[in-house]
């Protein structure tokens, strides 16, 4: 499978920090519901064994909304649970050595801060890109900020969809229109809603008549 860029509208990352009421499978379904386009499971505490059983569950569930599911980071769960693609950041594995891995049909996607990062990604085999942070961001507070100006260079260097992550939200996604960038990836702001399913409608919404001009 390779990138569309509708697949990059409105891109869910999970975050277990906001499970309670519901477990993380009820919120990605809420979500799916919702219309979301894409979904990523990260997961930086489980266990391999824990990791790879939630993963084929969240691909069956993702695949019965006809949704691309991707692994963060870890390019054996994402081969073990058939994902359809895998994420990986600058301090992963390179993108041709993903490639290597995971054979010519997964999807791969690389963040990057830079027109040169961005750039080699694609030389790399990368099939699409994500491009943050571009707002402030308490889900990873190491990240750096990456400015509009930045990103729209970004998005003009490279021929592969691009995704907007960090910091959106309703309130700022409207500031992403006219960058260049394919859709916008959101953590915090799809799973901490009360009700994610109607979040998800409102930003899709949002998405659709930014990032479709």
């Amino acid at each position: 499978m390779k990138c569309r860029k509708e697949t990059m509208r409105l891109y869910a990352v999970t975050d277990r920090a906001w499970t309670g009421e519901q477990s993380l499978m009820e919120q990605t379904k809420d979500a799916l519901k919702g219309g979301v386009t894409c979904v990523q499971l990260r997961e930086k505490e489980l266990d391999e064994a824990d990791f790879l059983k939630e993963a084929v569950e969240m691909k069956r569930l993702c695949g019965s909304y006809g949704i691309p599911f991707i692994v963060n980071d870890n390019v054996e769960i994402a081969v073990k649970c058939g994902a359809d693609g895998i994420h990986v950041g600058q301090e992963d594995m390179e993108a041709g050595n993903v490639r290597a891995l995971v054979g010519d049909e997964m999807m791969i996607g690389v963040s990057v801060q830079t027109v040169e990062q961005a750039a080699a990604a694609q030389e790399a085999g990368a099939d699409y890109l994500g491009v943050g942070a571009v707002f402030a961001t308490a889900t990873k507070r190491d990240a750096s900020e990456v400015s509009c100006e930045t990103l729209k260079k970004i998005c003009e260097a490279v021929s592969i969809p691009v995704v907007a992550i960090g910091g959106i939200s309703k309130k700022n996604m409207q500031e992403l229109s006219g960058s260049g960038a394919d859709g916008a990836a959101l953590v915090s702001a799809i799973f901490s809603a009360e009700d994610i399913e109607q979040e998800c409608r409102e930003l899709r919404r949002l998405a659709d008549q930014i990032f479709s001009e």
